[in-house]
Protein backbone atom coordinates (compact mmCIF):
# COMPACT_ATOMS: atom_id res chain seq x y z
CA UNK A 1 0.00 0.00 0.00
CA UNK A 2 2.76 2.49 0.87
CA UNK A 3 4.50 1.95 -2.47
CA UNK A 4 1.30 2.90 -4.31
CA UNK A 5 0.88 6.09 -2.30
CA UNK A 6 4.50 7.10 -2.88
CA UNK A 7 4.14 6.27 -6.57
CA UNK A 8 1.00 8.36 -6.94
CA UNK A 9 2.54 11.20 -4.92
CA UNK A 10 5.67 11.07 -7.04
CA UNK A 11 3.64 11.16 -10.22
CA UNK A 12 1.64 14.16 -8.99
CA UNK A 13 4.85 15.98 -8.04
CA UNK A 14 6.32 15.15 -11.46
CA UNK A 15 3.23 16.49 -13.25
CA UNK A 16 3.22 19.67 -11.16
CA UNK A 17 6.92 20.17 -11.82
CA UNK A 18 6.39 19.86 -15.57
CA UNK A 19 3.52 22.35 -15.37
CA UNK A 20 5.70 24.78 -13.39
CA UNK A 21 8.58 24.50 -15.87
CA UNK A 22 6.27 25.13 -18.82
CA UNK A 23 4.83 28.16 -17.01
CA UNK A 24 8.32 29.46 -16.22
CA UNK A 25 9.45 29.16 -19.83
CA UNK A 26 6.33 31.02 -20.98
CA UNK A 27 6.68 33.82 -18.43
CA UNK A 28 8.01 37.31 -19.07
CA UNK A 29 10.87 36.85 -16.61
CA UNK A 30 14.45 37.29 -17.76
CA UNK A 31 16.50 34.37 -18.97
CA UNK A 32 18.61 34.23 -15.81
CA UNK A 33 15.55 34.10 -13.55
CA UNK A 34 14.01 31.37 -15.70
CA UNK A 35 17.16 29.25 -15.49
CA UNK A 36 17.36 29.64 -11.71
CA UNK A 37 13.71 28.67 -11.22
CA UNK A 38 13.97 25.64 -13.51
CA UNK A 39 17.11 24.45 -11.71
CA UNK A 40 15.44 24.95 -8.34
CA UNK A 41 12.49 22.80 -9.43
CA UNK A 42 14.72 20.11 -10.92
CA UNK A 43 17.13 19.82 -7.97
CA UNK A 44 14.65 20.51 -5.13
CA UNK A 45 11.37 19.23 -6.56
CA UNK A 46 9.01 19.80 -3.64
CA UNK A 47 10.66 22.85 -2.09
CA UNK A 48 11.42 24.38 -5.47
CA UNK A 49 7.81 23.99 -6.56
CA UNK A 50 6.46 25.53 -3.36
CA UNK A 51 8.93 28.44 -3.61
CA UNK A 52 7.93 28.96 -7.25
CA UNK A 53 4.24 29.06 -6.29
CA UNK A 54 4.94 31.72 -3.66
CA UNK A 55 7.66 33.83 -5.28
CA UNK A 56 8.14 32.75 -8.90
CA UNK A 57 7.51 34.62 -12.12
CA UNK A 58 3.93 34.70 -13.27
CA UNK A 59 2.84 33.45 -16.67
CA UNK A 60 2.43 36.00 -19.41
CA UNK A 61 -1.00 37.56 -19.21
CA UNK A 62 -2.89 38.70 -22.30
Amino acid sequence: MRIEVVGVGGFILFALSIWAIVSIVGSRAGTGAKVIWVLAILFLPFLGFIAWLLFGPRAARH
